[in-house]
């Protein structure tokens, strides 16, 4: 019988899908405190391969990962979209590709 080790945090509906292949999950339900940090380390692991493949699949795992850090936080998505609009209106978006050079100071 053949064991792989992960020790990370999954999506929901992971140990369901691993059952109905006929393998079986151990897994365990994990306090907040290590939830958000499996999550925060998944969130790097998405990143990855995001920077690897470009695709928008990796994306929305991407997104997927932000939408668990918030909800595991308290924080609701239209608070984390009012907080990025007030950042934007102060500071613009990234549409224009503006990438700087340099800054000289007098």
């Amino acid at each position: 019988m053949n064991r792989v080790v992960y020790h990370k945090i999954v999506r929901d509906r992971i140990p369901e899908i691993i059952e109905t292949a006929g393998k079986k999950a151990f897994f365990e339900y994990t306090d907040k405190e290590k939830t958000i940090s499996g999550l925060e380390a998944k969130l790097s692991e998405e990143l990855a391969e995001y920077l690897e493949s470009h695709s928008i699949e990796e994306m929305a795992d991407l997104l997927e990962v932000i939408h668990g850090i918030l909800y595991h936080k308290g924080i609701s998505w239209e608070e984390l979209e009012s907080v990025r609009q007030e950042k934007r209106a102060k500071r613009g978006g990234f549409e224009k590709g503006i990438h700087l050079l340099e800054v000289e100071e007098p």
